[in-house]
């Protein structure tokens, strides 16, 4: 049976078609075909059942150790024998450009080779008919098998014996084994001449994409792969950013918070294309861009959705897939998030602080125009009527509605952005009267938010519990760094929510009870708070502190234990490793100054 993940020591590999999580022996154990959303072929990441994974054992193994190749997304799993006998398993995604475009088919390339010795192995191939949990019916041809599933057909050509990847026997490995797994097509060429090719052309695209990155001088390995991170995680056909590549890893041990990430949060909108303008990834923040406007045009009403599917989609059901016994054994597994008919007033501000990169950056192909910006204009309405109005708020709680400090301040930032666009273009009565919109929101939400005693805003308005999603209010502008309040609004986060070197959310009971981890992302926030208060020892003394909380393989979940260090949460998480890359960016001493 595949090995469960401890601390999600999980790689990812991916094309920005789809993706593949694969554990520390090499073993396939998520990956949902054809695009990040699907039904799964491979589910044992939630699932305690001898079922849903693609495993290469390696007979008396006695050591692994497992790498990327530098500055790409091609994974290496080498596994040693007790007789010395080591294996290789390189795992990658085929991404490069072919006839004047990207080629990011849907295809997963494993190809296994002997660096010493006479090794011996076992394939067991057991993907998922999808969520029910049933077996797929199996056929196979000279050099391929075909596992009949639900939503498509999942074919595996292969160089290896078939009867013994079928039969799962063992067998020494005397050459160089390709498995291509894809969709139901004929592989023409040589299994092993195209796995090789492959690899050569992926290997060369990852290189020459992280070339063209803007990396901060100090800490450019973590950002690096961070970035590349960020990009597996851009479905490219429309642009859209998913949250993580997972569902149901929960936030904590036996908690039951347990989602699925596999979609595009607005709320995301603005920190990811902050990161992405920062690490000069122009191409991937069009895309983002293109994807929420497109969201934008195909409203029909001002209201927008906190979360939207892949291709657009605005209705994401939330169902239980009884069959799956969960991470773990933690379950329920969760397909769709009911949290799309949910009212998140911030949307408005991070949808509109996003589209602004269109009007300002010149190295765009497609600015922002006067018809964009009467498109974003009902946001702005929209924002400004209901900035003072009860919504679930960005950690999306499910029992409760209040008029919270966040969702306000980004509903601010909605009608101050449209008056910079305004200006931009020209347009001086709309610039004016966005600007006495900002200005009535502005004062009231001092004034509301504010509480005496703590000496700092709150999580609500008229309330006296703290959010950690306040320290952004320098970077929105919504305070300058230096002002008293958010100084005192920094001090009193740190006094309630700090645990040891992390950052919760928030402290209150919320539908699950109290929070038991930390929040990744709010640590970077502070991190960068504490940068812009003066603080700037402390926040690179937590900044290499998080630096160790990544994986072996440099990557981050959601939430970590304080107690223990253990990732929990979906993973890899878009959030965390934005908040990783503007983290570094912020606090990097310059190529001026260090060389």
């Amino acid at each position: 049976m595949a090995e469960q993940p401890v601390n999600l020591e999980l790689g990812v590999v991916g094309n920005c078609q789809i993706a593949a999580l694969i554990n520390k022996q090499g073993t396939i154990v998520w990956s949902c075909l054809p695009r990040f959303d699907a039904e799964p072929a491979f589910s044992q990441l939630v699932d305690t059942r001898d079922q849903g994974y693609f495993a290469i054992e390696l007979c008396n193994q006695q050591e692994s150790r497992q790498y990327y190749l530098r500055n790409t997304a091609i994974l290496c799993t080498e596994l040693t024998d007790q007789h010395g006998g080591v294996l290789r398993i390189t795992d990658f995604c085929p991404r490069f450009r072919q006839f004047g475009r990207y080629y990011r088919p849907v295809m997963i390339v494993r190809r296994v080779e002997v660096l010493r010795g006479n090794p011996v192995i076992r394939v067991r191939l057991r993907p998922a008919m999808g969520w029910n949990g049933e077996r797929p019916e199996i056929t196979r041809g000279s050099n391929h098998i075909r596992f009949l599933r639900r939503e498509q057909v999942l074919r595996v050509t292969t160089n290896a014996a078939l009867t013994h990847v079928l039969d799962e026997h063992p067998f020494m490995v005397d050459n160089t084994l390709t498995f291509i797994v894809g969709p139901d097509e004929s592989v023409k060429d040589s299994v092993d001449d195209m796995g090789r090719r492959f690899l050569e052309l992926t290997e060369q695209h990852w290189r020459d994409w992280t070339r063209s990155l803007a990396v901060p001088f100090e800490w450019q390995g973590p950002v690096i792969r961070a970035a590349i991170t960020l990009k597996l995680s851009a479905y490219e056909d429309t642009g859209a950013v998913i949250a993580a590549f997972t569902t149901s890893i929960p936030e904590a041990a036996n908690s039951e918070r347990n989602w699925d990430y596999r979609y595009c949060w607005l709320r995301d909108a603005y920190f990811t294309v902050h990161a992405l303008n920062r690490l000069g990834a122009t191409r991937t923040m069009e895309g983002f861009l293109r994807y929420i406007i497109n969201i934008v045009a195909a409203s029909t009403e001002q209201r927008l959705q906190p979360l939207y599917g892949i291709g657009g989609e605005s209705r994401i059901e939330e169902t239980i897939a009884e069959s799956m016994t969960g991470y773990r054994g933690m379950g329920p597994v969760r397909v769709g998030n009911d949290a799309y008919r949910q009212n998140q007033h911030d949307v408005y501000g991070t949808v509109i602080l996003a589209a602004t990169q269109a009007f300002f950056d010149e190295r765009l192909e497609r600015p922002g125009d006067k018809s964009l910006y009467h498109r974003l204009c009902p946001l702005g309405d929209a924002a400004a009527q209901l900035y003072d109005q009860p919504d679930a708020g960005i950690w999306e709680y499910r029992g409760r509605a209040r008029v919270h400090t966040y969702s306000a301040m980004m509903c601010w930032a909605a009608c101050d952005r449209l008056r910079r666009i305004a200006e931009r273009l020209g347009l001086d009565a709309d610039a004016r009267r966005w600007q006495n919109e900002a200005e009535r929101m502005h004062a009231h939400i001092c004034k509301a938010a504010w509480n005496e005693t703590e000496g700092a805003f709150t999580e609500t308005f008229g309330g006296n519990t703290m959010d950690a999603s306040l320290l952004i209010m320098h970077d929105l502008g919504f305070l300058a760094a230096d002002d008293p309040r958010f100084v005192g609004t920094v001090e009193a986060i740190e006094r309630h929510l700090r645990r040891g070197d992390h950052l919760f959310r928030y402290a209150a009971e919320d539908d699950f009870g109290l929070p038991e981890n930390a929040f990744n992302i709010c640590t970077f926030w502070f991190i960068d708070a504490l940068a812009a208060i003066g603080r700037q020892d402390e926040a690179r003394q937590l900044l290499e502190n998080m630096l160790t909380h990544r994986t072996k393989l440099g990557l981050l979940s959601e939430d970590l234990d304080t107690q223990s260090g253990e990732l929990w949460g979906n993973f890899p998480q878009t959030y965390s490793m934005v908040g990783l890359i503007n983290a570094a960016v912020r606090l990097s001493r310059s190529w001026e100054e260090a060389l």
